[in-house]
């Protein structure tokens, strides 16, 4: 070993660390019923990302100011890859539903709790009554308005019931008791692999998910977004919370030019200087389809 390294305290480290990110690492942060998200690990804060545009070897600028104005221009002109010097991994307890959304980011390494070689747990999500809302009509991936207390038990009864007698289907097929333990009663138990497709999408599943800033904005700028379904809108809000303290200049820029920043297509930027010219632009004339005029109106307040 060489000889500096022995004048190295046991409890230092040479990497460079984010003191705001610190107070997360190994903690659980609930969220839903069940789940959870527990940072793991992470590499790299603001500085790397400024080291990387700057191509040097140091902490980046002296002043914070100047670090914050070049990252700002690095969100604002789309120069991404100095935010890929920076990654973080996190422990995650999610219903399946959620993960099947979850996993399609495919911008991540992600490795996923076995039900082939491992017993899942009896623990399944079910919704607050205030989150239980009917088909919306106009969106078909969306919810419309909140059910009544007589409709809003039945789902919940529903929900509840088939989530218990498909784990105990489950647990019949396997042979084991409620923790896991095969039963002696003589009877050989189906495989985890094929016992395990009795279960629904309300089932919690764990993984550890691993990726880079840039990677985890675009991930957050879509499911923290309040079009983006509530269950994994929940798990993005506080991964927002906790980007925040990891990386705050990064999250300020991301905030200021990503996550309540409007993109215009080209007929929309037209619209919107001719209403800044005084004239009085309508959908009729405006050039837009209905859904993308209807999301102009609600920021710029057009009407008609």
């Amino acid at each position: 070993m060489p000889a500096e390294l022995d004048e190295v305290p046991f409890e230092a480290t040479r990497r460079p660390i984010a003191l705001g990110m610190e107070k997360h690492l190994q903690v659980e942060r609930k969220v839903l019923d069940h789940g959870f998200i527990r940072v793991v690990d992470y590499m790299g804060d603001d500085s790397a990302v400024v080291q990387a545009a700057r191509v040097s070897y140091g902490r980046g600028t002296k002043k914070v100011s100047e670090d914050q104005g070049l990252i700002n221009y690095l969100m604002r002109h789309a120069h991404t890859t100095p935010f890929e010097m920076a990654e973080i991994k996190v422990h995650v307890k999610l219903p399946i539903f959620v993960a099947r959304q979850w996993i399609r980011h495919r911008t991540a390494s992600v490795n996923e709790y076995s039900a082939r070689y491992s017993v899942l747990d009896r623990e399944f999500y079910i919704p607050d009554r205030a989150n239980l809302a009917a088909q919306s009509n106009s969106n078909r991936q969306g919810r419309d308005q909140t059910l009544n207390d007589e409709e809003a038990q039945f789902a919940l009864n529903m929900l509840r019931s088939d989530s218990e007698r498909s784990y105990s289907g489950y647990a019949a097929l396997l042979n084991v008791d409620e923790n896991g333990a095969e039963l002696d009663n003589g009877r050989i138990g189906l495989a985890r692999e094929l016992a395990r497709m009795n279960l629904n999408l309300s089932f919690y599943t764990q993984w550890y998910w691993k990726t880079n800033l840039h990677n985890l904005m675009n991930f957050l700028r879509l499911r923290a977004d309040s079009h983006a379904q509530y269950e994994i809108r929940a798990y993005a809000e506080v991964l927002l919370e906790i980007m925040a303290d990891w990386v705050p200049l990064t999250y300020s820029a991301f905030n200021e030019h990503r996550l309540h920043a409007l993109t215009l297509s080209a007929t929309a930027t037209s619209v919107v200087q001719r209403a800044l010219a005084g004239e009085k632009v309508v959908f009729e004339s405006s050039g837009l389809s209905k859904r993308e005029w209807t999301d102009l109106a609600q920021v710029f307040k057009f009407e008609g």
